[in-house]
């Protein structure tokens, strides 16, 4: 059972948060949310967004939000800029990736030709490891099962796939928002023991490609629209906002700075 974000009352200082309808509101950036990341650099609370968004605009998350980095991809590489310095670390090199690329072209052929309705996410052309299907962004809202099938053709060819609230994002590659999340920690902060990373972070996400944060953070919140995916979640997050997207994000900061020691 989730509880209402009012009975969070712990110290962080690290707080990791998805981008699209957690940072956002009806496809934007609302100026409650931006307000309340500066709120929280302010207050000495380093923020890392985590998205499925792609390279491309990471690399201006990073260089003009005041963040400590951003995440991209799903967890393929992180980017952050400090002291007028961009630091880029990969997963695996880009220059690796030609495979990987010719794999998903496939991939993209069948899931365009078998799902009608579906297209290529708008920000393909800013990618470097991964194909983003929109369901919903740019097209209409395609149904839950015709999402599944999107899902089935990427593990079809061996790939691995993650629905966010507005694309199916796919990729080759061992890598997740967790387990670039964790390398962050550990060469941007030198954070290795669990216990320690779980006094000190706390995520706040909104959808499935979320769910490997919720189960690994003690510290987890999700803001309200989460409860559209509850039944396809196992494991859910600690915390929930009572308002939607930024919404519930900026009552998630308000919350977490109450307890700034």
């Amino acid at each position: 059972m989730m509880k209402s974000i009012s009975e969070f009352n712990k110290n962080i200082s690290i707080l990791f948060t998805d981008i699209d309808d957690t940072l956002t509101l009806n496809g934007k950036l609302i100026p409650e949310s931006y307000s309340a990341l500066w709120n929280l650099q302010q207050k000495k609370i380093d923020v890392i967004p985590i998205t499925g968004r792609p390279a491309g605009w990471c690399e201006m998350i990073a260089r003009f939000w005041p963040v400590k980095g951003v995440i991209g991809e799903n967890g393929a590489f992180y980017f952050s800029y400090q002291n007028n310095k961009m630091k880029r670390i990969y997963f695996k090199p880009p220059s690796e990736l030609t495979e990987d690329l010719k794999k998903l072209e496939l991939i993209k052929n069948e899931v365009l030709t078998s799902i009608p309705g579906s297209a290529v996410s708008s920000d393909q052309f800013c990618r470097i490891y991964d194909l983003a299907i929109d369901f919903c962004e740019d097209v209409p809202a395609l149904s839950k099962a015709e999402v599944k099938k999107i899902v089935q053709v990427f593990k079809k060819h061996g790939a691995t796939a993650k629905v966010s609230s507005i694309h199916v994002n796919g990729w080759f590659g061992d890598f997740n928002k967790l387990k670039m999340s964790l390398e962050f920690l550990k060469n941007e902060y030198q954070l290795t023991d669990t216990q320690e990373i779980q006094n000190k972070c706390a995520f706040v996400g909104d959808s499935p490609n979320d769910e490997p944060m919720f189960q690994f953070f003690e510290n987890s919140f999700a803001v309200a629209n989460i409860k559209d995916f509850v039944n396809e979640l196992q494991f859910l997050p600690k915390y929930v906002t009572e308002r939607p997207g930024g919404l519930g994000f900026l009552d998630t900061s308000e919350q977490i700075i109450k307890f700034k020691l």
